[in-house]
């Protein structure tokens, strides 16, 4: 599947969405970057089922600072609207197919009944 490119505007329809979704912030300048790119486009190659995003920091500033990217590149993971990776500095094609395995093997619905577990014992 080919990258998308995520904007402000996309940003919450596409993470929100079902399944998963991996996001590679990044800029043109930024050598890592230029490197990790090929091994973003071959992963998302051998991962059909799941979506995968860019976003160029220095366009999408606003956005970038809303999720706080402060080194890139830097990869986000989400499932059914949960993030559940954030990593920073090149990756490994091998780490990020790690991530995605780890994240289809999830169970959503546990996974959210410990996150309301959390918000509720954080309320009182």
């Amino acid at each position: 599947m080919a990258t998308v490119e995520i904007t402000g505007e996309n940003f919450q329809e596409t993470v929100q969405g079902d399944g998963i979704v991996v996001l590679d912030f990044w800029a043109e300048w930024c050598g890592p970057c230029q490197r990790f790119a090929p091994i973003f486009e071959r992963v998302s190659e051998e991962n059909p089922d799941v979506v995968f995003g860019k976003v160029d920091t220095e366009a999408q500033q606003e956005l970038s600072a809303a999720l706080q990217i402060q080194s890139i590149p830097t990869v986000m993971m989400f499932r059914d609207g949960l993030m559940l990776a954030r990593e920073s500095g090149l990756q490994s094609g091998k780490a990020i197919n790690d991530l995605i395995a780890r994240a289809k093997e999830l169970d959503m619905d546990e996974a959210r009944r410990q996150i309301e577990a959390l918000r509720q014992g954080g309320a009182q």
